[in-house]
């Protein structure tokens, strides 16, 4: 079968009959005017034993009177865009082919989506698959219910446009579009009568008819209207004001959950109406988005008279979820995503689809109106530099931080308005395209998340900083928590940590090579647990450079030279030590090596302490530690101004009380310590170990380094039981150099995870507290150890677990890397750790 009948024979003869694949649109004024052209259809086909389905939007009565024989179908759209859209086509795959569908009015969307654009994108997702299927489905759209553009896209999509006009009680249909036929008077105005359709082609009589059919006015976009109407609640009453609060609550942060909990709580309607007077496109604006917004509302709500002049402002911009759609389905790749949600990925499932949109996405057009909402939002911020952060429905939450998983840009936005509207869609796509990246697909996998509503919405900042000679970049930058799990001074009392850099804050939040970040107890600033500031002090600074519009890494001297000296009074000064070495040495003259240690700006200029108020005051709101971005700079009266760019729950593990650890016994302990440990109280039997030998690591090339890297890997993935690893220097780096550098998906099956010092290879941990690595060892229950066995307190024996069988080598004694990696099985061995006491012991 290749042709199908409307039902009507008049109306076949003009159009030349239905064909499988049509998707077939009406255009009415009433569902009643619809269903006078849809009955005829269903009827027919029905008589013809075909199988009819109706699919409902669950929002009123089916539209046909009679549906004897027709298969009713209820999906919610409620559910939300993609679920719907997922749940519409499963249902199409099961029918197959040769199905033949009416579907409501697609205007009942607008009620669950407030989006018309979200129509056009369910219409162009789902009409190929009906194609693709040979079915035929009737469609009504109500006629100044949908913007121009909607209209379009369907138009552009659909294979049969069919206006349908009552006048005087009579119908007449007026074809605008049918795909591959045509007639000489296909295209005038017919009039249906009795299954006849009688073509009007006379102009006077043309002109009479249609002379009373006013033009249609384009209609706004659903979501300017909802904006629209909450703008005038403003000066109506409070139950008008909370209605309009909670239609912006719905459809900017979402209905459930605690984030939305912690929204409906702190989010009034003017702060939402901000948020929309900044919205591009329409949808939910992410967890990232919404936590630099509540965490703002709640410090200048509760803490007015603490941080009034202290906090920075913000003019963010929000790329709204729907915009990650549209671009998907503009292009052609709505059916890819589709796939990588239903089992398509490389996680599991057939691979491919995940891994094609990885590739894809980069390449990707936007749509015309897009760009040009683009270009306006570039025109806001003038030449200053931006920085483009993912923003998805799922980040930043309660439990699922997703620390690094997903891609932000910098823009250093220089050049033509061409040339900056070009970076600034590169750097969009590279956002979209992190939302498949493998890193991001392991995280749902192991999270369970795959299958859960996850689409990317943005965040568009202006970066914080000023311009020092041609450098952009921030006095200081940095992370905060407002929990220690990391304690190495039991004295101190629990006020939150920080890690700061200078410079830009990615320094902050990686493992930066032989770099090294402050790291501050807010109850101390002057406490640090890296013994020698001087030798582990920061040395390089990441800028934005705008005369060569890229950002990039310069030693610290060069940053030095450009700020000015009041300004780097507040984060550097001489190195005490390295003065005294030099006077002991008799070389007093010589210049004093500075010493990044930002006391000025801790305790001179307050930071320190407004620090840990923010902290508390957030804490205290959220219920929850959290975890903070922020950078600081100076305002024009040098006054130390905060600029807080995120805020997030830090997902912890319980504490507790003192559960006591054993004495150690010396000739059973492999490692007894006090402090330099996270991950709350432990009492685990260690079942295995993995230990990467200091010694024979050290002796391998750079490739076979990274080859230990890998095996560890494989390792992981094969774990039975329960299971630590210990290596010799920093776990995660990007420099061999500095130890292993494995990826956290090689390392997340372990339940404990050691850092130990090796002098020979300069091998030394290193506290990330507050980085990407440290929050997925916060997320997985991973205990951390940092092992530094120069220290008097310190017993470390490794002999204990090196003299066991290696594991690795019984199984494959040619395998070069068994006597670099040693596996040993530790029966009735026991990790104890007790917070309280700050004490770690390993022993049998």
């Amino acid at each position: 079968m290749t042709r199908a009948s409307t039902g009507v024979p008049g109306l076949d003869a003009i159009i030349d009959d239905l064909r499988v694949g049509d998707n077939v649109v009406w255009q009415v004024d009433s569902e009643a005017d619809f269903a006078a052209v849809a009955e005829p259809f269903v009827g027919r086909a029905l008589a013809e034993g075909r199988r009819v389905l109706y699919l409902s939007f669950g929002q009123r009565p089916p539209l046909l009177d009679d549906l004897a024989g027709v298969e009713v179908h209820t999906l919610d759209p409620f559910a939300g865009f993609e679920p719907f859209a997922i749940a519409v086509h499963d249902l199409l795959a099961e029918v197959g082919r040769l199905g033949f569908y009416v579907i409501d009015p697609l205007s009942d969307l607008h009620r669950a989506w407030r989006s018309d654009l979200m129509v056009a994108n369910f219409f162009r997702a789902t009409c190929p698959f009906l194609f693709e299927l040979d079915t035929i489905a009737y469609f009504p759209l109500l006629r100044n219910r949908h913007s121009y553009a909607t209209v379009a896209a369907i138009r552009e999509t659909t294979q049969v446009l069919l206006d349908l006009h009552r006048i005087d009680d009579a119908l007449y249909v007026q074809p605008l579009k049918v795909w591959q036929r045509h007639s000489p008077t296909m295209f005038f105005p017919h009039l249906l009568s009795g299954g006849r359709a009688m073509s009007i082609t006379s102009s006077a009589a043309t002109t009479q008819l249609f002379a009373s059919l006013a033009r249609r006015i384009d209609q706004p976009e659903v979501w300017q209207s909802v904006v629209d109407e909450a703008w005038a609640a403003l000066d109506g009453s409070a139950s008008e004001q909370e209605a309009a609060r909670e239609t912006l609550m719905e459809v900017l942060v979402g209905a459930r959950g605690r984030m939305a909990e912690l929204c409906r709580a702190n989010l009034r309607l003017v702060d939402l109406l901000a948020v929309a007077s900044r919205l591009i496109g329409t949808g939910r604006i992410g967890g990232k988005s919404l936590g630099m917004l509540v965490a703002r509302a709640i410090l200048e709500q509760d803490g007015a008279e603490s941080f009034a002049g202290r906090l920075e402002p913000h003019d963010s911009f929000f790329i709204g979820s729907d915009v990650f759609v549209t671009f998907l389905v503009s292009n052609g790749w709505w059916s890819h995503w589709t796939a990588h949600k239903q089992g398509g990925d490389s996680v599991r499932g057939e691979p491919g689809a995940a891994e094609l949109l990885h590739r894809l996405l980069p390449g990707g057009e936007f749509p015309r109106t897009l760009r040009e909402d683009f270009l306006q939002l570039l025109e806001h911020f003038g030449q200053a530099p931006i920085i483009v952060r993912s923003s998805s429905l799922l980040e930043d939450d309660f439990g699922n931080a997703f620390a690094g998983k997903y891609a932000s840009v910098f823009c250093a936005n220089q050049g033509t308005p061409a040339q900056r509207l070009a970076a600034f869609e590169d750097a969009v796509r590279i956002v979209y395209a992190s939302a498949v990246g493998p890193e991001a697909l392991q995280y749902r996998a192991d999270r369970g998340l795959l299958d859960l509503d996850e689409q990317m919405a943005i965040l568009v900042q202006r970066v914080s900083g000023d311009l020092h000679g041609g450098l952009f970049f921030p006095l200081a930058a940095g992370v905060a928590n407002s929990s220690s799990l990391y304690v190495w001074d039991p004295s101190l009392p629990d006020a939150g940590m920080a890690r700061l850099v200078t410079g830009l804050g990615t320094r902050a939040v990686d493992r930066t090579g032989r770099d090294n970040a402050r790291i501050v107890s807010l109850a101390d600033p002057s406490s640090s647990p890296g013994g020698d500031q001087g030798r582990w002090t920061q040395r390089r600074v990441d800028v934005l450079d705008l005369p060569s519009d890229v950002a990039r890494t310069v030693p610290i001297a060069e940053a030095r030279a450009v700020v000015p000296r009041a300004d780097w009074a507040l984060v550097a000064r001489p190195d005490a030590a390295a003065a005294r070495r030099l006077r002991e040495l008799g070389r007093p003259g010589r210049e004093v090596p500075e010493v990044i240690d930002f006391a000025g700006l801790l305790d001179g200029a307050g930071v320190a302490r407004l620090l840990r108020e923010v902290l508390a005051s957030l804490a205290a709101a959220y219920q929850h530690p959290v975890d903070i971005e922020f950078t600081v700079n100076r305002d024009p009266d040098g006054v130390a101004v905060l600029n807080l760019v995120q805020c997030r729950p830090l997902q912890t593990r319980g504490v507790g009380g003192s559960i006591g650890v054993p004495e150690r016994a010396p000739e059973r302990c492999v490692l007894a310590s006090r402090g330099n440990f996270m991950g709350g109280n432990v009492r685990l039997p260690i079942d295995q170990v993995v230990w990467v030998r200091p010694d024979a690591y050290l002796a391998l090339g750079e490739p076979d380094r990274y080859a230990v890297a890998r095996r560890i890997g494989e390792i992981n993935r094969s774990l039975e039981g329960s299971a630590i690893l210990i290596g010799p220097g920093r776990w995660g780096t990007s420099m061999p150099s500095l130890g292993v550098p494995t990826h956290f998906t090689e390392l997340n099956g372990f339940v404990g995870l050691f850092e130990t010092t090796y002098s020979e290879g300069d091998f030394r941990p290193e506290l990330s507290y507050g980085s990407h690595f440290f929050q997925e060892l916060v997320e997985s229950g991973i205990f951390y150890a940092a092992v530094f066995d120069d220290r008097s307190e310190v017993q470390f024996r490794p002999e204990l677990i090196l003299d066991l069988p290696n594991q690795r080598q019984r199984r494959d004694p040619d395998d070069a890397l068994a006597a670099v990696i040693h596996v040993a099985n530790t029966p009735e061995l026991m990790l104890h750790a007790d917070v309280a006491e700050q004490r770690v012991v390993l022993q049998w």
